[in-house]
């Protein structure tokens, strides 16, 4: 099936042509849109401009995507996901994004996913926010989960909180890691699945925990891959996440249809707990990128964002091309980049441009306290749809 650019015929933030990612794209009656923020563009300054705090900004940023998915012949109703990416500046605030989101949505409840990030790309920015539509809305499931009409169930960010709110196993990683995936099977199962499921486990940790992140596998080899699948997965370092306590915060994408492993013949994956790809009904899900040498593990092209990104997208291509699919069937790309990565990191517009296809897939990208390995400035977590 064809993806579409969503083109409104009205937008008056910005000229949304040339860049090398669309404001979103259709699928089907489907709609994955990029993240958007509070920028606009300042005629006075001919400068991209962020204006407001926390409530302003949550505003003009759901305003942005009421144009978009009017564009898609869609409404905040047949919204199934939400993902709020939160800097860190604005998290103590972030009760005024909730409550404008509440204002919009009513009694519609999508699934809602929030991610702590150290900053957005646009400096003044607290809040970027990504959806995920599709016509007639999701099912409403227990426990703040949704399922899309294509049989995709999201699934809430968890934490490691108990049923009172208050932070469990504290101090300990592999501890708060077992019970967000517990959560997230109990949550599963309240749908008819399990963890057995999982398409996609994103987490987030913090730098203080990167030496014991280890730990986390054996955790991940009881719980996952029971169907002889282990999801795609990412972790990405911030500098603090939703509470003081907290060490991890997940993010559990599942299926209901069945699940097939796509490798294009790495053997690393063999003794991990995550796969390069996943094909589950009509999508693919990926696991997150970065640049790294698949047979010597060796990290790649330190301290050069660019190169850093060549090997990277080259590396998500190389899954794409063992599914049967390619550049152009890309539906989503988020990219976290390091703060030594920065000042270069306008430079992987052109990788995107010289390896990625029109229409450019929806995208997200966001400032992390770090990476898993130190020598990586940047990761991309790709999902696609099958030809």
């Amino acid at each position: 099936m064809t993806l579409n650019a969503i083109r409104p015929d009205r937008f008056p933030w910005f000229r949304y042509d040339g860049y090398s990612f669309s404001l979103g794209l259709t699928h089907g009656e489907d709609a994955w849109l990029s993240g958007h923020s509070a920028s606009e563009h300042d005629p006075e300054s001919g400068r991209m401009v962020v204006r407001g705090g926390m409530t302003e900004q949550t505003r003009t940023a759901y305003a942005k995507i009421a144009a978009i998915l009017e564009a898609a012949g869609l409404s905040f109703a047949d919204v199934t996901h939400i993902t709020e990416n939160v800097t860190v500046a604005g998290l103590e605030r972030y009760e005024e994004a909730a409550a404008v989101r509440a204002e919009i949505f009513g009694e519609h409840r999508p699934a809602v996913g929030t991610v702590i990030v150290d900053r957005l790309l646009r400096p003044a920015a607290l809040i970027e926010v990504e959806v995920h539509a599709g016509k007639g809305g999701p099912a409403a499931l227990p426990g703040g989960v949704a399922e899309a009409r294509d049989g995709t169930v999201f699934l809430p960010t968890l934490l490691p909180l108990d049923e009172h709110g208050d932070v469990v196993h504290e101090g300990d990683l592999a501890g708060q890691y077992a019970h967000c995936l517990d959560t997230a099977d109990r949550l599963l199962r309240g749908a008819g699945l399990s963890l057995d499921a999982a398409v996609t486990t994103y987490d987030y940790t913090t730098p203080a925990t990167r030496d014991v992140y280890r730990r986390t596998h054996g955790v991940r080899k009881e719980r996952l891959g029971g169907a002889g699948v282990f999801p795609g997965a990412g972790g990405i370092l911030m500098s603090r996440l939703h509470r003081p306590g907290v060490l991890v915060a997940l993010d559990v994408t599942a299926s209901r249809h069945p699940l097939e492993a796509v490798n294009p013949g790495w053997s690393r994956y063999d003794t991990l707990t995550y796969t390069p790809g996943v094909k589950a009904g009509g999508m693919l899900w990926m696991s997150g990128f970065a640049a790294l040498d698949m047979e010597t593990q060796r990290a790649l092209h330190p301290g050069d964002v660019v190169a850093q990104a060549e090997v990277t997208y080259d590396a998500i291509l190389q899954v794409l091309e063992a599914a049967g699919a390619g550049p152009e069937h890309l539906i989503s790309t988020i990219e976290f980049v390091c703060p030594e990565g920065l000042a270069d990191y306008r430079g992987v517009a052109g990788v995107r441009k010289e390896r990625l296809r029109d229409p450019w897939p929806a995208s997200t990208g966001a400032i992390c306290a770090g990476l898993l390995r130190p020598e990586f400035l940047l990761e991309v977590f790709p999902a696609a749809v099958l030809p």
